[in-house]
C-alpha cells in the first residue's frame, strides 16, 4: 500500500485489515504530513504491520514495485496492490484469494457488466472509461478496466516480470504490470468491485499520468511484436 499524505486515512486501513489475517506493507514516500511516522508507530504495536520509506515522492509505480520486491523477499504467495483511501474496500480480499486459485493475476474492475464506482465527476468517469476502450484497441487485452489499481498477484506472476525494467507511473504502470503478465500466457481474471472515490486527502491524477497512459500503450504493443494476443503457454 503506498502512502503520501495519508495520515487521515492509515488508522482505519491498518484496523481493517487487521481483522482479515493479512500482513499489511505500507510504503510510505517521505509524506510531510508524518505519514511514516504514524506507520512506524503501527508496526511496533501490530505485528502485522510493516513499512517501508523512502527518500522522496517518485510516483506510484515506482512504489509499487519496492512493494513487490519486499514481498518477494519475505516469500508471499498472494500479493495484492491497492489504494490507501479506501477507495478499494479491504473486505474484498478474501474474495480475490479465493479467484486468484485458479489464476496468476486478479484484476479488481469497475466496469464488468456495467459501471460500480461511486462519487466521481462525469468527466473523470469518461476519462477512465475511455482509457479502458483505448487500452483494448492498441494492446489486446481484453479486459474490462486495465487502469484499475487493486490486483492480487501469485507470486509466480510477479517473477516472470522483470520489475526493475518497469518505469512506469500511474495508469500506465497499471496498464505495464498487467501486459507484461498477460503476453507471457500467464491466466489472468477479473473479479467485480465497487470503487469509492475517497472522502479523506486529495487524489494524486494529475494531467501528466493521464499522458502517460496514452503513450504506454504503443511502446506495449511494439515490445509486444505488434502483436494483440498473448503467447500460447
Amino acid at each position: 500500500m503506498p502512502t503520501y499524505n495519508e495520515r487521515d486515512n492509515l488508522p482505519g486501513i491498518v484496523e481493517a485489515l487487521g481483522k482479515l489475517s493479512v500482513d499489511m506493507l505500507v510504503v510510505d514516500d517521505n509524506s510531510p504530513d508524518g505519514t511514516g511516522g504514524m506507520a512506524d508507530e503501527f508496526a511496533q504495536e501490530h505485528e502485522y504491520v510493516h513499512v517501508l520509506h523512502r527518500k522522496e515522492k517518485s510516483g506510484l509505480g515506482r512504489a509499487y514495485c519496492a512493494g513487490f520486491e519486499w514481498a518477494l523477499e519475505h516469500e508471499y504467495e498472494f500479493i495484492f496492490e491497492m489504494d490507501g483511501d479506501f477507495s478499494h474496500d479491504p473486505e474484498d480480499i478474501p474474495r480475490f484469494i479465493k479467484e486468484a486459485q485458479d489464476a496468476d493475476l486478479v484484476l479488481g474492475t469497475r466496469y464488468r457488466g456495467g459501471i460500480r464506482v461511486n462519487n466521481w465527476p462525469l468527466r473523470r468517469l469518461m476519462l477512465s472509461l475511455g482509457a479502458a476502450k483505448y487500452v483494448k484497441w492498441i494492446t489486446g487485452m481484453p479486459f474490462s478496466d486495465p487502469t484499475g489499481g487493486y490486483k492480487c498477484f501469485r507470486r509466480r506472476a510477479l517473477e516472470a516480470v522483470d520489475i526493475k525494467a518497469v518505469r512506469s507511473n500511474g495508469y500506465s504502470f497499471q496498464i505495464e504490470m498487467t501486459h507484461k503478465i498477460w503476453r507471457q500466457g500467464l491466466r489472468v481474471s477479473e473479479l467485480n468491485i465497487i470503487f469509492t472515490e475517497r472522502v479523506e486527502g486529495s487524489s494524486k491524477m494529475s494531467l501528466n499520468i493521464a499522458w502517460e497512459a496514452v503513450w504506454m500503450v504503443w511502446r506495449l504493443w511494439l515490445q509486444h511484436g505488434l502483436r494483440r494476443w498473448p503467447k500460447k503457454n
